[in-house]
């Protein structure tokens, strides 16, 4: 956009021209007699330095001397504010967010996060969990991300969840717009939240489908050069779980044909499935979640750059002490469904250099024994570097899940990290199934009952409760003994376990 206008200098101060330049956009002309030279040369001053010539909008500002009169001819064109769509490297449909508002601040912090793209050989550092958070991500369950028994109580799960988190750190609870009314009423009926904690909630719009934001959203890193301060993190571009496309929101016991004829019945007739469209939200959501971020960002400085990868996995799948040691299932990374042609030398080359690890213990994990293809935040946890916790199954659990326990151990007690020290492991024994197991057709036949499953925060740490008192008490004994600086608080939990996750699966730090 130009404008041109012409103005006496007696009618308009410098600072005044300032504003309509930035506000406008313009070509302006001013006419003064010789006593104003000195007006005009400092207002000029002012205008290179605020419109410099590499500024996206510089023409040209200059005094012009006449027998007469001086004049000031300044001619700056407005950016253009580009609208931001989240880009998607598969040409799937996108979602657009809100366009920016139009100022050269705005504009500058837009023009960075978009332009500003780091190389495929930048390195970087994945911090630990127990390093300080901006904040916390939750999703708020859409109708799609739970069985319709199960949605409400879910929901209510997360706003407790998300009131706990707000005692220690900020929380950026993502939903859906036509979600946010029950939220905050959900919210509204919590009675005991201090101030602090109502403040430290903030609802955000999104097109969130999925409550499990470890998986679909980015994953925050810094760069290994100390000297760059600028914040990035990961779009690793949510696949469910390697497309696991037919089990939509039913348990992985649960076959194609039989979801299929769920979705058919009369109970589940008015409830929407996880479709194509809400697929494609999800493979987009972690770059709409830095989009959104960054349109309430006050400074470049504060900009997140997306990092795009080759790599398909989920946030749930790895676990990092910070210091060069990362530990996954090779079931829910390495082989077609997520990564199809790369090799596991392929992945960790990759993956070192996003995340800054330089020793790699894997474990063997399942294939199909659930719908991560068992995720390592529900097996073995850092406590801090050198220290694991390692969830040890029930009595009652089947032999499958006492033979991944046992090989997690074995290699664990084999192993040492990347500065050489050997493990310290301890056991945190499940609770009971009977406490959690529901009798609904289509929830999972294992529920995700693993206090291994446990949320750092800022000067504490969040884990759940199930109901199994001896078994709760215990694991919470344990845990506090492992981190006496910081506070322990438990979150009880029965539809999310039932749904698939636990507290990690619905976390996610940023830094």
């Amino acid at each position: 956009m130009m404008l041109s206008l012409s103005l006496e200098l007696s009618q308009c101060g410098s600072s005044m021209v300032l504003v309509l330049l930035t506000c406008l956009g313009s070509s302006l002309t001013f006419v003064s007699s010789s006593p104003h030279l000195l007006i005009l040369t400092k207002l000029r001053s002012s205008l290179q330095h605020k419109y410099p010539p590499s500024h996206p909008g510089y023409s040209h500002a200059s005094v012009h001397p006449t027998f007469k009169h001086l004049s000031l001819s300044i001619s700056i064109d407005r950016p253009q504010i580009p609208a931001i769509y989240q880009s998607n490297p598969l040409n799937q449909q996108t979602y657009p967010i809100t366009t920016m508002p139009p100022t050269n601040k705005t504009w500058h912090i837009q023009h960075h996060a978009l332009t500003h793209q780091p190389d495929k050989t930048k390195q970087f550092i994945c911090p630990a969990e127990t390093s300080p958070h901006r904040a916390t991500l939750l999703s708020f369950p859409s109708r799609r991300s739970t069985l319709p028994e199960l949605n409400a109580a879910t929901r209510n799960e997360i706003i407790s969840l998300a009131t706990a988190i707000a005692t220690f750190e900020p929380v950026r609870l993502h939903t859906r717009p036509e979600d946010i009314p029950q939220a905050q009423a959900l919210l509204d009926k919590q009675t005991t939240l201090s101030s602090q904690q109502r403040a430290n909630i903030t609802l955000i719009s999104a097109p969130t489908n999925h409550c499990w934001i470890r998986d679909t959203g980015p994953v925050y890193i810094r760069a290994a050069d100390a000297a760059d301060k600028t914040r990035y993190a990961i779009d690793f571009r949510f696949c469910e779980w390697g497309q696991k496309t037919s089990e939509r929101i039913y348990g992985a016991s649960v076959s194609p044909a039989a979801a299929k004829a769920l979705e058919r019945s009369p109970q589940y007739a008015e409830w929407p499935v996880m479709d194509d469209e809400a697929m494609r939200e999800n493979t987009a959501f972690a770059g709409v979640v830095l989009d959104l971020e960054n349109e309430k960002t006050d400074a470049v400085a504060d900009v997140v750059v997306r990092v795009q990868t080759d790599i398909r996995l989920e946030g749930g799948g790895i676990e990092v002490d910070g210091e060069g040691t990362f530990m996954a299932t090779e079931s829910s990374i390495i082989g077609d469904a997520r990564n199809a042609g790369l090799g596991k030398a392929e992945v960790e080359a990759e993956l070192g250099r996003l995340l800054g690890v330089s020793t790699f213990i894997w474990f063997p994990g399942r294939v199909g024994l659930d719908v991560t293809d068992v995720h390592i935040d529900a097996e073995v946890r850092f406590v801090r570097p050198g220290v694991v916790v390692v969830c040890r199954p029930h009595e009652k659990a089947d032999k499958v899940h006492w033979k991944i326990y046992s090989e997690i151990r074995e290699v664990l007690e084999r192993s040492t990290d990347a500065r050489g020290r050997r493990f310290e492991i301890h056991d945190v024994v499940e609770p009971d199934p009977a406490c959690v197991k529901g009798d609904l057709h289509g929830e999972e036949d294992a529920p995700a009952a693993s206090y291994v499953n446990f949320y750092f925060v800022n000067g504490g740490l969040v884990m759940p409760m199930f109901g199994d008192a001896e078994a709760d008490a215990k694991a919470f004994e344990l845990l506090k003994s492992l981190v006496p600086d910081r506070e322990v608080r438990q979150v009880e939990v029965n539809a999310l376990p039932r749904t698939g996750g636990v507290l990690h699966c619905v976390t996610q730090q940023v830094v």
